[in-house]
């Protein structure tokens, strides 16, 4: 109750470092994160949020190791106020207490960029991409390490245990690449590139690889057209990298369609781009804020040549887009749908693909925390603009998927998705969400509202 009524009491007026340096010493941490938790940090000027994430990061080091969960909470905001060493070995350590691998994973690379003298991040991610069966992605991530830190020789120990790794991966991968080989009738000419055997269909599910007129490698099916830059691999990492973007599309295929009921008819492109091709081809403003988006009728995924767990989940949410995209077109509509709904049907799916149909805990809290101050974004206002572009994109896409959440408790997918077809075909979106579901948007927020608050 009195973290509540410390809300109310600042919500008129932003909270200030020296109530946060206050709140520190006396050990009130959860007065701390409620008073933060909705706070925009370009509010501040840089001195002020310095203090207020020094203030934060205490009681992310505080309850480290008795409260992961309030930890990770009071870690993250003091990421957002100060990206501090510090600040993203305690927001690692708490994410991956509290089962948030994917955060855990971000916040090591974001070290890593950031704080590359700092031997911690380099070892940290090598072990975790080690655990997640990842062996190249960890020797890339030990090799990092700086060679005088004190954290140098255990990264030398398990890039042993990488290698390792790495060279019965790479066997696997090259005795099924040769009976995938015998199955789709591909032979690899003198020159180590893969050419379909004449008279192999286009269609189906058997994948051809190619060079396409930019200069772009591909591989193709009835589902995707996959392309990305050669980056001078040779035939085996060709086979390699392939064998696992196929993988990972078939799997956002199968799980969209599990959850959907349906999934796109017509193929997609995907464009894999590493960090600095994303940076090139979309600008860097953007290759700081996305890890992939949907875009001109392809799937553009950023940094792809670590394909990890939440690559593998921006696949899923983009593929969703392509799959609204594809239902609309299908229509032969005269309008697109809310921004909010298609978002949040693409991040809904993401979080089941991430084993949960809920929010991670962090982002949950602090919906809780504005939805009791009335401080949630309005759907209404997040029908026409990128979410990216909101106040605080998170809380966004947040919202947007428990809206999508409540429609899909009332009648399944399977009437979303003609809600999205009717909208396709021209209807007003407002007047179709009240036939089908028997209330408008204003209706839907205050189910929103009412879902937060009480969890």
């Amino acid at each position: 109750m009195r973290a509540l009524l410390l809300l109310a009491l600042l919500s008129s007026n932003p909270p200030t470092p020296a109530q946060a340096q206050k709140l520190a010493a006396q050990r009130a941490w959860e007065d701390l994160y409620l008073a933060w938790s909705a706070v925009d940090p370009k509010g501040y000027p840089p001195p002020d949020r310095r203090t207020i994430a020094a203030s934060l990061l205490k009681g992310c080091e505080a309850l480290a190791s008795s409260d992961a969960v309030m930890a990770y909470s009071l870690g993250e905001r003091a990421v957002l106020f100060d990206e501090t060493a510090p600040g993203l070995r305690c927001l690692a350590r708490t994410a991956l207490a509290t089962d948030q691998r994917g955060t855990a994973e971000d916040s090591l690379r974001r070290g890593l960029e950031h704080f590359p003298k700092d031997g911690h991040f380099g070892l940290e991610l090598g072990r975790l991409l080690l655990e997640d069966k990842d062996p190249q992605g960890a020797l890339a991530a030990l090799g990092k390490v700086p060679p005088r830190s004190p954290e140098a020789a255990k990264a030398r120990a398990l890039m042993q245990k990488a290698r390792s790794a790495s060279s019965e991966e790479s066997a696997a991968l090259a005795q099924a690449r040769a009976i995938e080989r015998r199955f789709t009738g591909e032979t690899e000419d003198t020159k180590g590139s893969v050419q379909p055997a004449s008279g192999t269909a286009s269609t189906g599910l058997s994948y051809e690889s190619g060079v396409a007129s930019d200069g772009m490698r591909t591989r193709s099916n009835s589902r995707f057209v996959v392309k990305y830059f050669n980056n001078a691999r040779d035939f085996g990492q060709r086979a390699e990298y392939e064998g696992r973007i196929v993988s990972a599309l078939d799997e956002a295929h199968f799980h969209t369609r599990q959850v959907l009921g349906e999934a796109r008819e017509a193929p997609v492109d995907v464009v894999l781009y590493t960090r600095e091709e994303f940076r090139t081809h979309q600008g860097s403003a953007l290759a700081r804020m996305v890890a992939g988006l949907y875009s001109d009728g392809a799937i553009r995924i950023n940094d792809a040549a670590e394909l990890t767990q939440q690559t593998k989940a921006t696949l899923v949410h983009e593929y969703v887009h392509a799959v609204v995209d594809d239902l609309v077109r299908a229509a032969e509509g005269g309008q697109r749908v809310p921004i909010w709904l298609n978002e949040g049907l693409a991040e809904y799916v993401e979080w089941r693909y991430l084993g949960s149909d809920k929010p991670p805990h962090a982002l949950a809290t602090r919906m809780r925390a504005a939805a009791q101050s009335g401080q949630l974004p309005r759907l209404s206002d997040m029908a026409g603009g990128a979410l990216i572009q909101q106040r605080d994109p998170a809380l966004a896409y947040g919202t947007s998927a428990v809206a999508v959440r409540e429609l899909l408790k009332e009648g399944g997918p399977a009437r979303l998705l003609e809600l999205i077809r009717e909208v396709g075909q021209g209807a007003p979106f407002e007047e179709a969400l009240r036939q089908r579901y028997g209330r408008g948007v204003p209706e839907l927020e205050e189910s929103v509202q009412a879902a937060l608050s009480r969890r």
